[in-house]
This record gives structure tokens, sequence and C-alpha cells, in this order.
């Protein structure tokens, strides 16, 4: 039995093309929670972006935020923290100082970034968000690391990031987070937490950053539009997102 359902944001629940959440995936999440299944946010992002997605509205019984790194409760206080070690970090945040690449640095309460170039604006208007503010080195702990790399300088980089866990969620950005992160390790804390096990739970997701998050959950559902990568490690693959693949699939496993 489904005790619980993990949903990723972009392009599975958000349609960057349509600008909204698709009308049957509302429907959908308000009958799982009716039924006493908790629904759970699983995003790469910070919950201040959710605040400017057409998801803000949803009610959710938990946050997991940053790729799994910092995950909060239907109040939205935080249960889990994974931040970079100080070691670690200091590479980070001498790369962000020297300006070579566009680079956010994730903290608890925001982000910031060394610099804004055309590829920043073009990246963050294709996931319906505006500009992260400009900023330097705090000296707090940081969770995140966005870079706006494509693939031949993330190459160039790549012995800063020996040791990391590294996705790619756009094909100039990718997500860098220490090693051994993940949506599947906020995951694990929140089945901790409620005492639920893996088989008990389904997850839909599309991006490269959600295949380990699929291949961890009972169910693991990759939308029509998904990444390869996500596809592969799914259990599933239901239809596009904007062809109500989200309620077609819970449909499809008699959750609603």
């Amino acid at each position: 039995m489904i005790k619980a359902v993990f949903f990723d944001v972009d392009g599975t629940l958000v349609s960057h093309v349509r600008k909204e959440v698709c009308p049957s995936a509302r429907a959908a999440i308000k009958k799982l929670r009716e039924q006493g299944i908790k629904c759970v946010m699983c995003t790469g992002r910070h919950i201040l972006e959710i605040d400017e997605l057409p998801a803000r509205d949803i009610e959710f019984d938990a946050y997991i935020t940053l790729v799994g790194q910092l995950s909060l409760d239907k109040d939205r206080k935080p249960f889990a923290a994974y931040p970079f070690p100080d070691e670690e970090a200091a590479r980070f945040v001498k790369l962000f100082d020297e300006m070579r690449y566009p680079m956010q640095l994730v903290e608890e309460e925001g982000m910031y970034i060394n610099f804004i170039n055309k590829r920043v604006e073009e990246v963050q208007a294709e996931i319906s968000t505006s500009l992260p503010p400009l900023g330097s080195y705090t000296g707090n702990k940081f969770y995140q690391v966005v870079c706006y790399v494509d693939p031949a300088e993330e190459a160039e980089i790549g012995a800063l990031l020996e040791g990391c866990y590294v996705t790619r969620w756009n094909k100039r950005a990718i997500d860098i987070l220490p090693g051994g992160g993940g949506k599947a390790l906020g995951m694990e804390e929140y089945l901790r937490r409620e005492g639920i096990e893996r088989q008990e739970i389904m997850a839909f997701g599309d991006g490269e950053n959600d295949a380990d998050m699929l291949a961890f959950a009972g169910i693991g559902v990759a939308m029509g539009n998904a990444a390869d990568k996500a596809k592969a490690a799914a259990d599933y693959v239901t239809e596009h997102i904007d062809n109500d693949g989200l309620a077609k699939a819970l449909e499809h496993f008699g959750l609603i």
C-alpha cells in the first residue's frame, strides 16, 4: 500500500510551456491527501523559489529542497540538513570569488550569485524564475552550488568536482552537492521520521537529478517528457506533463 508520494516540481508539477500546474495534477494531489496519503515536494529548488512558481499554493506534508540537502516539515521548519563540509566549501568559495563562471551559493535563508550574464538570464527565464541577487560569500554554511556551465566548461573544473554529487538540470547549468547527496538522501530522512518503508512510496520526476529518487522509491514514475536517465531509472513511464501524465499514472496504479 502506498503511504507517501514524492513530487519533483519543474517539468513534473510545473509546466514551463503552459506556465501552470496541470489542473488534473492539482486535483490528484488533493485526492491523495484526502485519502491520508502523504504528499511531499522533492525538488532542486530553494523554498523561496517555490514561492515564485504556480505550485506555491499547493499544500504539501513536507518539502525536500536543494536536491535533498535541506528538508522542511509542513510548516517549512528544517528537520534534516546537509551543508558542504568546510574543506569542500572552501574550494567553491575560491571559484566563486574568481568569477570565471556564474555561480550561485545556496544557503538555508537564501541564495546569491557572483555575476550575471546572458546565459544566466536565459536559463532563469527557461525555468520561470527571477534572477538571483548579486552577493559576496557571507561565511555561512551553504548546501548547493549552482554553476552555469556547459559540458565542456564542466570538464574544465572537473578536479573541483571530485567527491561531489553533480547533476545537470539544463544544458548550461549544473547543481553541485556534497558527496553522498541527492534527493534519495532527503527521502530517507523523511521515511525514518514518518515510519514509512521504501516499498510504500511512489515518486514522480523528469530530470537527471530525479534518477536516484525514482530508483529509490517502491514505484518510480518518469514523466513522458523526462530525460533518458530518469526514464531508465523508473519503473513506469507515464505521458507528457502537458497531457495529464501525473494524474494518468496515479489512475494507472489505482491511487485515485
